[in-house]
């Protein structure tokens, strides 16, 4: 009998030593030879119908595994010109690649109804993009209800409170919008795949949301990672965006959850900014206008509206 339990942990010994081998080999290290492409310009530029400077921003692509500052692009001339002829120069005067018009809080170049077109001069290659200004309800109330959530590992027990906006979709079919959250006076997108936005008054075409209040997601979407606690200052801004800027921030927010055993490969999200020469270098990021719609408030527990759970 002893000698056949030594036999059986004999065995299970070979055992767990052949799985360490297994396991090991399973570790080894692949290098793979990634080669860097060419930089692309990215621009970064989307003006409002809000009075003050506006600024467009121009840098250079970098390799997906480098995390250095991107590189500013530096000497280029950048216009707008709208609809009705008018031409509105960005310049660099600070040499950092943002490139701004306006020098007092009382110039004003985005309005209601109006297209716009840029245009981007960068040595030799010439890039252009249109956008236009549409219309934005305004924000009729902001309100928050307290609220204890479940525990968390990364953040243990929440309380505070969850606010929300209230504004009706314009009536007319196919308004779409960018909903910002207004933290401690600043508008904020922390993560690209907290980025809100709407069409209508619903999250897609097809919805029956015309005309209607935003669904209360949208309307909540302003409360991000954590609670507001009381005196916390928010707000929303609700920016009106073109259909093409809607598809632009929404694969920009499907790229950002795209992971997991059903991941689809990483690439870049199309741009509306074009080369005038077919066979140039592309450019990256987009060009768009808004007309803003804001509001804020402080919030205090006298003020909450009771828990409805």
């Amino acid at each position: 009998m002893k000698n056949l339990k030594n036999l059986f942990a004999i065995k299970i010994w070979a055992l767990a030593a052949l799985s360490a081998v297994l396991l090991t080999s399973c570790e080894d290290v692949i290098d793979l030879d990634t080669t860097s492409g060419p930089t692309q310009l990215v621009v970064d530029a989307w003006i409002t119908n809000e009075a003050g400077p506006q600024t467009i921003k121009l840098t250079r692509s970098t390799n997906y595994f480098n995390n250095a500052a991107a590189e500013p692009v530096l000497g280029a001339i950048v216009t707008v010109t709208d609809d009705k002829g008018k031409v509105y120069e960005f310049e660099d005067v600070a040499g950092n690649g943002k490139y701004i018009w306006g020098k007092t809080n009382a110039d004003t170049l985005g309005r209601i109804g109006r297209s716009y077109t840029l245009k981007i001069t960068n040595e030799s290659d010439i890039y252009t993009a249109a956008t236009e200004l549409r219309r934005v309800p305004t924000v009729d109330s902001i309100v928050y209800t307290k609220e204890k959530l479940p525990f968390k590992p990364d953040k243990g027990p929440q309380e505070g409170f969850i606010a929300e906006f209230y504004s009706r979709d314009i009536a007319g079919a196919g308004d779409t919008y960018w909903i910002k959250p207004v933290i401690n006076g600043k508008p904020t997108v922390e993560k690209a795949a907290s980025i809100s936005i709407a069409y209508d008054a619903a999250f897609s075409a097809g919805a029956p949301s015309d005309g209607l209040i935003f669904i209360q997601p949208i309307r909540q979407s302003i409360t991000t990672d954590s609670l507001y606690s009381a005196g916390a200052s928010v707000g929303v801004e609700l920016h009106s965006i073109t259909h093409e800027a809607f598809e632009y921030l929404n694969q920009i927010s499907e790229q950002a959850l795209n992971g997991g055993l059903f991941a689809t490969p990483i690439a870049n999200i199309k741009s509306n900014v074009i080369n005038a020469d077919p066979k140039g270098k592309g450019a990256l990021g987009f060009f768009g206008a808004s007309a803003v719609s804001r509001k804020t408030t402080i919030v205090d527990p006298e003020k909450a509206r009771p828990d409805d759970n």
